[in-house]
């Protein structure tokens, strides 16, 4: 009996390390940061804040954003961080999703999140939601079973919620999408024109 409990008591704690170890590497392995397109050298630098159900964000990164990559990013001129600014819970589940692909899948996550924003968008309900969204994100690695641990992480949760938080701080952002040249805040429509403008006057 005592030999029973001693293996008992050492399989118990084995397992418990292991618990802890594969939760920590789990966490470690989530790659938290933005979504950076461009040179890191390039002179101008631009970010867009956007929530992942608003219209305007997906007729913006849809149809001005590559014309933004053509003539600055290609080109070496211009680099772009896409931010998050979630404006509700659809959105913010949205962005923790998109957290949580692994870094070479979030761009095209993040792509294919505004092209089918009227479709995942259409639930009645924000469990309907996520499941619409969880169909997304198995095509870039992230099953139901694994993007319902995403949408319960705390840390995924911070890192969308302080980028919101930030952005009201720095910029006194409260719409999206909002643009940010060279650190100041496009008061224009965000459109490739107004974009265009400010730019040539920061080069």
């Amino acid at each position: 009996m005592i030999n029973f409990k001693k293996k008992f008591w050492f399989i118990t704690i084995i397992f418990l390390f292991l618990s802890i170890y594969v939760k920590t590497f789990a966490v470690e392995k989530l790659d938290l940061n933005d979504i950076h397109i461009g040179r890191d050298d390039a002179p101008i630098k631009i970010i867009i804040y956007a929530s992942l159900t608003c219209p305007h964000c997906a007729s913006f990164h849809l149809k001005e954003l590559p014309k933004i990559q053509e003539k600055y990013v290609n080109t070496n001129i211009a680099n772009i961080t896409f931010k998050d600014f979630p404006l509700d819970l659809a959105a913010l589940n949205a962005s923790k999703l998109l957290k949580c692909v692994k870094k070479n899948d979030k761009k095209k996550f993040l792509d294919e999140v505004f092209l089918k924003q009227s479709v995942w968008g259409s639930g009645t309900t924000i469990e309907e939601i996520n499941q619409n969204l969880f169909k997304i994100s198995s095509n870039h690695g992230i099953d139901e079973i694994d993007g319902g641990k995403c949408l319960l992480n705390e840390d995924v949760e911070n890192s969308v919620l302080n980028s919101r938080i930030d952005a009201q701080k720095n910029y006194e952002i409260n719409s999206t999408p909002s643009i940010i040249i060279n650190g100041k805040k496009l008061e224009d429509a965000p459109n490739f024109k107004n974009i265009e403008k400010q730019i040539n006057k920061e080069i």
